[in-house]
């Protein structure tokens, strides 16, 4: 099965065999999204929200779906060492399929239910319909083909008042055997009213596996739901990854958001927040840390719909090498969102002249009693503070590291779970210990 093949119409190599397995809807949202696809393709450069994104290296690969059966050699320290235990519950995906044998799920609290997407599939599949019966393509290609082909993920409801005090950790790990594989995890959160948790996405596989990951998580927030959420995008620089995060927020909800990206060789993560409740509150925070021929993709989306909303977004991405970066942020706020209080903000450091940032902090604004705000910085590094650090001993590669590093402290401060922090503090400062290495021709 190859993408470029579906992207030329010849959907004969996509189609999955389900053995009856799903039911009709899901039967019809699947071949929907597949004849979608077919149709009309996966995105090009003429595609404004992917304009600065060449997919091609994706599409040309001969990918294989992954199935339960790959995947068999992780083991419990592999997963370890992806993804630092946070000692709640814990659900491991394996080339997208639950790993029943390296999860555990124990200590929740009455109106708690975490479990997977097949498991849910099994027994109660309607409840699934809303989040697959949307217009095939209405968010992009890979959405619809993630439609079309997964078949697990998490799968976790609060129930009104339920309170999750441990973090539920998600880990997505990918081992290929040899053979390129594309991954379809799609994940499912409903947060029922007064409903609080925390959840950590930590996204990783073997070095130099060739394979694709395109994710898919949905998350749906009642009113006065409180929902944290984290994620570690740290797979191989031989890897692909696509991700969606998809956010419904009602009335007095709150949501936070913090990723950080280090991995893969193309990498996407697209945030679009939909703040379609009274006093609705969402946070977006990023760091992309691209190197060598690297690109991350980051691509927001929040719209206000309802009155007295508030977003606030901070990324940061530091560029080295021949390294890519893309921040494509827009915060629309329609005609009756009156009281909406919004800011964006894009930071970014270029360590090489080969280094390329895009950036397009945009608002859209469509009624006057509102107070927005967004912009972008692109620099270099300071070659005064850096000679004032040389100046007292300090050599230049240290030096560096620790204007780089005082950079993006920033965000890595903002994480406020002292073992995930603790895990990311050493591979963000490691990051840059070689930044004054020569860029090759």
């Amino acid at each position: 099965m190859t993408l470029a093949r579906a992207t030329g119409g010849v959907l004969a190599g996509v189609e999955r065999e389900r053995d009856g397995r799903d039911p009709g809807w899901l039967t019809e949202a699947r071949m929907a999204a597949l004849e979608w696809v077919g149709e009309h393709g996966f995105p090009t450069h003429k595609d404004e929200d992917w304009k600065y994104t060449a997919l091609g290296p994706i599409l040309a690969v001969p990918f294989d779906a992954a199935t339960v059966a790959s995947g068999s050699r992780v083991s419990a320290a592999l997963i370890d060492a992806a993804a630092v235990d946070l000692g709640g519950p814990r659900l491991v995906f394996v080339n997208g399929h639950f790993a029943a044998e390296l999860s555990r799920v124990t200590g929740l609290p009455t109106g708690a239910v975490v479990t997977t997407l097949a498991a849910v599939l099994a027994v109660g599949p309607d409840r699934l319909e809303p989040f697959f019966a949307h217009e095939p393509g209405v968010r992009h290609a890979f959405a619809a083909f993630n439609d079309a082909l997964a078949e697990d993920g998490a799968f976790i409801h609060l129930t009104s008042g339920a309170i999750v005090d441990e973090p539920i950790q998600l880990v997505f790990f990918s081992d290929t055997g040899g053979i390129p594989l594309i991954s379809s995890p799609r994940s499912v959160i409903i947060a029922d009213s007064g409903s609080r948790a925390t959840i950590v996405e930590t996204y990783a596989g073997i070095d130099t596996d060739v394979y694709c990951t395109n994710a898919v998580t949905e998350l749906v927030l009642a009113e006065d739901a409180r929902i944290e959420h984290y994620k570690v995008q740290n797979e191989p620089v031989t890897a692909f990854h696509v991700a969606l995060l998809s956010v419904r927020q009602g009335r007095n909800s709150r949501f936070s958001s913090r990723s950080v990206m280090l991995g893969a060789s193309i990498a996407r993560h697209e945030v679009r927040v939909l703040l379609d409740g009274v006093g609705a509150e969402v946070s977006l925070d990023g760091v992309y840390l691209p190197q060598g021929d690297q690109l991350h993709d980051n691509t927001i989306f929040v719209d206000h719909v309802a009155t007295n909303c508030t977003s606030h977004q901070l990324y940061k991405g530091v560029l080295d090498g021949r390294a890519h970066g893309v921040f494509n942020g827009q915060i629309m706020v329609r005609h009756a969102a009156d009281g909406t209080d919004a800011n964006q903000k894009n930071k970014n450091l270029l360590l090489s002249d080969r280094a390329e940032i895009d950036t397009r902090p945009r608002l859209e604004i469509y009624t006057d009693d509102v107070k927005c705000t967004h912009g972008a910085a692109v620099g270099q590094m300071d070659e005064e503070a850096l000679l004032y650090l040389r100046a007292r001993g300090i050599p230049l590669e240290v030096a560096r590291g620790l204007l780089i590093y005082a950079f993006v402290h920033e965000m890595v401060d903002r994480i406020e779970l002292e073992p995930l922090r603790a895990q990311l503090e050493p591979l963000v400062a490691g990051r840059f210990r070689k930044a004054d290495r020569p860029v090759e021709p």
